[in-house]
């Protein structure tokens, strides 16, 4: 089944790219013009007013006043539906209230629109309500997608402003969850492209953050509506189904209800116990994922047990087990080790009458609550109250975790990329060497667990143990493991480690430090390149004066002199282009001022006598990613050697045997500039051979000992398709340090009886 599915995936870059699509707009915002006519309607405040009555009378006079205001600013709008427009976040409000939110959450629930809608403005609101009210629904406030050059961007600008308010106070994502779980309840409607549109953008953003924050009866209701609007006739179909099969397993729930009632009665528990049937998303889901029919899928339903203490959840689980077998490797003890979100509950799957598996989950009331309602069960925002439950301590963790890959995102686009991926369902328990135990994503590797604990840890990481084990940093780490990292202040990210991190976090991390690290070297490299380009010109970089350097600034349109040497490198801009403007501009200026005409015949003469080679850029193969030696020819010192600057790609070094530089040359010959090798080079150089050798036992193995014995590193090596009975050729890369290195190793190779042959070669 394929399609319209909803199902999250921080992979699915086409969802991802279908959310991002959409203006920032409010896409249920008020109109003038509603859908169908406005309907006489008396809007009372009568059922938050009941709902609020957790909070102090002067609180519930200041929501009262919110209202009004409310009220007041979106009067004349209304919604598609054709109610008045305060109808929706006055239900805003009342769900915040159900969860006994505080007074200023309540009140921001009822404002949040009218900055974006209506005339108000934030220091209105400052004046009327107070800042941290303001603040609350600047938080919920989309920003305007004219400040920004696409909707793209104007969408994900507005998903990191949302996020960074929430990194600040939890309130701010407490407000939209519910905002956002009502007008998904009132999407009919909305037309059917808006409906599909606003569906994913639910699954893929808001009900993963509800799951994560804990809200299961928000993160099950987000779902199955998503669910509903994305795959309207699956959702029916599935629905109906349901329906028909709920009065023929009711019995057979009945019956076990009632066993394990009198079970526990008999052992002197006193226990809630109650049936519950699975969601619709939740039973497509494993239909699509074991790919079953709905006839195969037998664990529609789950019964929880809600008992005292967390004594008698282990009690109660005892007792189940007795009545029904245990199915193996389906119990879960989440008390012991609660999940990411902070839930906490006995899960455990018998075997049930005729067979049919049932799930039972056990668990206490405190507990009941925290897992119906998550952060918002019991969050305190007492002033002075330090005190923070486990679950607020880890959703302060993951918070910070947000300020952190905002801290290491290049634009709004890249953030909301990583935060997608760091919003995984699922979690695997790994502990430090201390005992101190860490949640990551499943899937998460050793390397993620390093930027976990810090990311300069993270940076600096060369190596891990895994349960006293030396293994590699892309393992993948189990429940239970011990990670010990170690690290080096020497070592650096490596770009290969993005294809195998899992967290948002270490990605952000990892990117972050390659973009500044490669900026940095790019800079470098462009100052000398276009030092290079005014030599050749009969010009000298340090003669460059600030008045010239502003006008050429002015007409690149770069914003400094960093920015446009770095283009420089990465090849968007030809140095002899920058180094012929520069020209232009002091010959244009000759007649402005005196000082300005010394400087001009200073240029045109100091470099009459500049030797050739100190033209060239010095290539000594440590300028790190700027510079970069393709695999189409494996230069290596004492090659006769050009420079082809790639656009986005750096300054490219090939031979002059190369057959892709010569067509590089043919298409793009601005593009190339004089390169020489430095005389002192310390670091070696990948370089490819093949080696014809006879057809015999072992001879891999003694061509490798050829090369170590030589002092070459093979990188790689690949047997050659064309091959006899008596003969087969052997392709390696290996690491040299120059012509004369390679040729030693050639000559060692030759004493070999094996070898029939060996070339150097040119090309993949």
């Amino acid at each position: 089944m394929r399609g319209d599915t909803v199902a999250p995936n921080p992979d699915a870059q086409g969802i991802l790219a279908a959310i991002l699509e959409q203006s920032s707009r409010h896409l249920f915002g008020p109109t003038s013009q509603p859908a169908h006519p406005p309907k006489p309607q008396v809007v009372s405040l009568a059922g938050l007013i009941e709902k609020i009555s957790h909070l102090k009378p002067d609180e519930i006079a200041l929501v009262k006043k919110a209202f009004q205001y409310a009220d007041s600013a979106h009067l004349g709008q209304y919604r598609q539906s054709g109610e008045p427009y305060i109808t929706h976040p006055l239900a805003v409000a009342e769900l915040c209230a159900s969860w006994r939110l505080d007074a200023p959450s309540i009140m921001a629930a009822l404002l949040h629109d009218v900055i974006e809608d209506t005339g108000s403005t934030r220091q209105e609101l400052v004046e009327i309500f107070g800042g941290k009210v303001a603040e609350l629904v600047e938080g919920l406030t989309k920003l305007d997608k004219l400040e920004f050059q696409s909707q793209a961007e104007a969408q994900a600008e507005s998903f990191r402003k949302m996020f960074m308010a929430m990194a600040r106070d939890v309130r701010v994502i407490l407000v939209k969850l519910a905002d956002r779980l009502h007008n998904m309840r009132t999407l009919d409607a909305t037309t059917l492209a808006k409906r599909k549109r606003v569906a994913l953008e639910t699954a893929e953003i808001y009900s993963p953050i509800a799951h994560r924050l804990g809200l299961n009866l928000v993160y099950r209701e987000l779902q199955d509506l998503s669910f509903r609007h994305s795959s309207p006739f699956r959702y029916a179909t599935l629905d109906k189904a349901i329906k028909k099969a709920r009065g023929n397993r009711k019995e057979m729930v009945s019956k076990i209800l009632d066993a394990a009632r009198m079970t526990l009665s008999k052992s002197g528990l006193e226990a809630d116990l109650r049936g519950r049937e699975k969601t619709l998303y939740s039973i497509y889901m494993k239909m699509r994922q074991k790919h079953l029919s709905f006839s195969q899928v037998l664990d529609v339903y789950a019964f929880r047990v809600t008992v005292k203490s967390i004594d008698e959840c282990y009690r109660a689980l005892g007792v189940l087990h007795a009545l029904y077998k245990p199915m193996p490797g389906k119990f879960k003890d989440y008390i012991a080790i609660p999940k990411l979100n902070g839930y906490q509950s006995l899960h455990t799957t018998l075997v049930g009458p005729f067979g049919m598996p049932v799930e039972f989950q056990i668990r206490t009331q405190d507990m009941h609550r925290v897992a119906e309602e998550g952060v918002a069960a019991h969050w305190a925002y007492k002033d002075g109250d330090d005190h923070l439950t486990e679950m607020q301590t880890r959703a302060h963790q993951w918070l910070q975790s947000l300020v952190d890959i905002q801290d290491n995102s290049g634009d709004s686009q890249e953030f909301l990329e990583h935060v997608k991926i760091d919003l995984f369902p699922d979690a695997v328990y790994v502990f430090t060497p201390k005992g101190q135990i860490r949640a990551l994503p499943r899937g998460a590797t050793a390397l993620d667990f390093a930027y976990a604990v810090h990311s300069d840890l993270g940076n600096e990481c060369v190596g891990a143990k895994v349960n006293g084990v030396q293994l590699p940093l892309r393992t993948e780490l189990k429940n239970g493991d011990i990670i010990e990292i170690s690290s080096t202040p020497n070592s650096q990210p490596n770009p290969v480690w993005l294809t195998f991190v899992k967290t948002g976090k270490a990605r952000a991390a990892i990117r972050h430090h390659l973009k500044t690290r490669r900026y940095s070297e790019a800079i470098q490299l462009g100052e000398r390149l276009l030092s290079q380009a005014l030599r050749q010109q009969g010009g000298d970089a340090a003669l460059v004066t600030d008045d010239i350097w502003e006008k050429l600034l002015h007409w690149t349109g770069s914003k400094g002199r960093e920015e446009l040497c770095a283009d420089i490198a990465m090849g968007h801009r030809v140095p002899a282009v920058m180094a012929k403007r520069i020209e232009m501009i002091i010959r244009e200026s000759k007649g402005h001022s005196e000082q300005m005409r010394l400087d001009t015949a200073e240029w045109e003469t100091s470099s009459d006598d500049v030797p050739e080679h100190k033209q060239a850029i010095m290539i000594d193969g440590n300028a790190g990613e700027s510079v970069s030696f393709p695999a189409c020819c494996h230069a290596i010192p004492g090659d006769n050697i050009l420079g082809y600057l790639g656009k986005g790609e750096g300054l490219q070094i090939h031979t002059h045997e190369c057959r892709q530089a010569q067509r590089l040359h043919h298409r793009d010959p601005d593009h190339w500039v004089d390169v020489i090798w430095a005389e002192d080079i310390q670091r070696s150089f990948d370089v490819a051979i093949r080696v014809d050798v006879k057809n015999a036992k072992g001879v891999l193995a003694r061509i490798a000992g050829t090369l170590t014995s030589a002092d070459a590193n093979i990188a790689h090596v690949a047997m050659d398709d064309r091959f006899s009975e008596s003969a087969v050729g052997i392709r390696f890369v290996i690491q040299v340090e120059s012509r004369y290195h390679l040729a030693k190793v050639m000559r060692r190779l030759r004493q070999n009886q094996d070898v029939l042959k060996i070339t150097r070669v040119f090309g993949k």
